[in-house]
């Protein structure tokens, strides 16, 4: 037992010098929860940073990646999510919806839902003008014009999949790095098809070794990752390296509300849900009061993704300036008990040493 863990911590250390860092530990490219001072103290604590850039313009990727530079010589990820074809939108449905959530938060506006997200074509074209260590996709893969331009400039393409048939596809499109994504996540689910999100989500102790078996690119592991027990857990499976999303938000560099850090310091297993309540895709949260609600089966069928998004904006602004657990987007991974209030730069490190000691 001794020579295999060897050999799987060789791997692990293997796949960091490949990606240039110290330990095999990612920070999870989580959007709107992803400021530079976590990535910074994750990448100065021998990690790799990250953002995820999905609500982000081009001029706001490019600063972060100035600032990021600016205070840290480590490596660092850029996260898109490849786009949904266009919602179809029921305005029955939306009516309903926004009288429900009438009983949550401000009154919502008849043209909430009608925002125009960034346009995906420039935020690509910003994400290759920073020229980060590596670019990730989730929820599908990037065209090969796309990939082509990564690849020249050097860039490593990190590729999210939720199943081995996903994980064969982003192989096939020229993936160099597979990041398996277990149902125990937290935030939104990487499936491709968004219907696949709330019925076929795969636990990450079968979905590391399967997706091992089935491809030949190297594998990081996500979902319910949060020490070193689970993590090399994962290394065991077949992985080379773990990314972290949940077990980062209680890190004060994370700044995410009390509230839902407090929440998610205690929450069990249990205490989460996939519910497309918040964004209309399917994603793993704390079980909040207005979660449970929206997932009644007399409450309004939530609207596709962005609709519903645009839908809940007021109610989840609100929510987080008034600090209240009942309705924020409280996004959190099975494992969330298991987070850490010390800084991100020590518990990068600390779990790095505890790994090799275990």
């Amino acid at each position: 037992m001794s020579t295999n863990k060897s050999k799987q911590i060789q791997r692990a250390k293997e796949f960091a010098q490949e990606l240039g860092i110290d330990s095999p530990i990612l920070l999870g490219p989580m959007a709107g929860a992803c400021p530079v001072e976590l990535s910074i103290a994750v990448a100065n604590g021998g990690g790799m940073g990250a953002c995820g850039a999905l609500l982000m313009q081009p001029a706001a990727i490019k600063k972060w990646a100035n600032d990021f530079r600016a205070n840290s010589n480590g490596n660092f990820q850029l996260n898109l999510w490849i786009p949904d074809t266009k919602p179809k939108r029921n305005q029955k449905t939306e009516d309903e919806i926004r009288a429900f959530l009438g009983d949550w938060g401000p009154e919502v506006s008849t043209d909430a839902a009608n925002g125009t997200p960034p346009d995906f074509a420039s935020q690509q074209d910003a994400l290759i003008e920073v020229t980060p260590t590596a670019i990730s996709s989730i929820m599908g893969v990037f065209d090969p014009d796309y990939v082509r331009r990564m690849k020249a400039k050097g860039i490593k393409w990190i590729a999210n999949a939720s199943t081995v048939k996903e994980a064969k596809l982003v192989e096939a499109a020229g993936a160099d790095i597979i990041v398996a994504k277990g149902i125990e996540a937290g935030g939104h689910s990487g499936a491709f098809n968004p219907n696949d999100a709330m019925r076929s989500g795969v636990g990450l102790m079968s979905l590391i070794p399967a997706i091992a078996d089935a491809v030949d690119l190297p594998i990081v592991a996500t979902g319910g990752v949060a020490d070193a027990r689970t993590a090399m857990a994962a290394l065991v499976l077949g992985a080379s390296a773990v990314q972290i999303g949940t077990g980062f938000l209680r890190t004060p560099e994370a700044g995410i509300a009390p509230s839902w850090a407090d929440a998610i310091g205690k929450a069990l297993p249990e205490d989460t849900i996939v519910t497309r309540a918040f964004s209309g895709r399917a994603g793993r949260s704390i079980a909040t009061k207005y979660a449970m609600a929206m997932e009644a089966s007399n409450a309004p069928i939530p609207a596709p993704y962005p609709v519903q998004r645009g839908l809940t904006q007021a109610m989840r602004d609100k929510a987080v300036k008034n600090d209240d657990i009942d309705c924020i987007q409280a996004w959190a991974g099975q494992s969330s008990r298991l987070a850490q209030t010390i800084s991100a730069s020590q518990f990068t490190k600390d779990l790095w040493k505890e790994m090799q000691e275990l």
